[in-house]
């Protein structure tokens, strides 16, 4: 049994990281200040005497006792991440601070959850862990990419300086149950526009594409890095290598909801990247990993989720 610390603990993906964590008999502490994350999401985890929660800015340093660390704390998606911009670089890098402050402190393995943003607009296709990528440091999705990127450059720096034991994961478009409706992504966008009968929004022409991993599959390929020898160190790409366009995504959820909605086109955002698609190769080399869950499954489940909190909690759906 291994004392587990998780930031961003009650997030989308957090909060099933803990789950996990402790179906395997560990004991976690959950760190989330709640700018995203959702206590609804760790609600059935609190009776678990292995299991506690720290309500905590990961900007500010913090004391505790574990053995190892998931640093998943960053909003991210881009109408969160782009609210408090001087925000989201300060968790970044701030917050990658402290908790390989932490680690250096407790000789702790840590884990940081980084993103493929730091490949940018790509200019190669599909995306290797080779690639140093193509991001506007000055754009307005640039506290996102850059502060993530420096947070990657700390934990290498942390590694050959201080020997301590790191692991870089870069993770690709996921979706699943517990995504915050109001994330402004378009796994939930087109589900919550679908169920509502609204009109689905498509940004540009919808031939931009992107790679979309279900959620467990993205936690059991994080299990398996933390897992790896010492001197496996990442990056690897955590995602799906099969590729649709944001069109062909927006037809499935209609099909799969039965809804009327109509598509309506949008001008496409600044920095929006084109193309999005991971390679694998060292995935599936060092970690013995890749997703299992095909999209339609997947969506099935993620629908299934937001149709029921709809109904539950309609206020909270529509962001009031």
């Amino acid at each position: 049994m291994k004392r587990v610390l998780v930031t961003g603990g009650s997030g989308f993906l957090g909060s099933f990281l803990c789950e996990k964590l402790l179906e395997q008999g560990n004991e976690v502490i959950c760190v989330d200040n709640f700018y995203t994350g959702a206590k609804r999401n760790i609600y059935h985890l609190l009776d678990d005497s292995r299991f506690e929660m720290i309500r905590h800015d990961v900007t500010f340093p913090l004391y505790v006792e574990c053995d190892e660390i998931y640093n998943l704390a960053c909003p991210a998606s881009p109408i969160h991440y782009q609210r408090d911009p001087v925000q989201t670089v300060k968790t970044c890098v701030h917050g990658a601070i402290n908790m390989l402050g932490l680690a250096k402190r407790l000789n702790a393995g840590i884990l940081q959850a980084s993103t493929s943003e730091v490949y940018g607009d790509p200019a190669v296709h599909p995306q290797e862990e080779s690639y140093w990528g193509n991001v506007n440091p000055i754009g307005i999705r640039s506290c996102y990419d850059e502060g993530k990127r420096c947070a990657e450059t700390l934990f290498n720096c942390y590694r050959m300086q201080c020997g301590l034991r790191t692991k870089l994961i870069r993770i690709f478009n996921t979706y699943g149950p517990r995504m915050h409706p109001n994330d402004g992504r378009v796994v939930s966008n087109f589900i919550l526009q679908a169920l509502q009968g609204k009109d689905i929004t498509i940004y540009g022409d919808g031939s931009q594409t992107r790679s979309f991993c279900y959620r467990d599959d993205l936690i059991d390929g994080m299990m398996r890095m933390m897992a790896t020898p010492d001197e496996v160190a990442g990056p690897i790409n955590i995602g799906n290598p099969e590729e649709f366009t944001i069109l062909q995504l927006a037809e499935t959820i209609i099909e799969l909801t039965d809804s009327k909605s109509e598509i309506v086109r949008r001008p496409l955002p600044a920095d929006d990247p084109r193309q999005r698609r991971p390679d694998i190769a060292r995935a599936r080399q060092l970690l013995r990993w890749q997703p299992s869950t095909p999209l339609r499954e997947g969506l099935s489940r993620t629908i299934a989720y937001f149709d029921e909190l709809l109904r539950s909690d309609r206020a909270f759906c529509m962001g009031q």
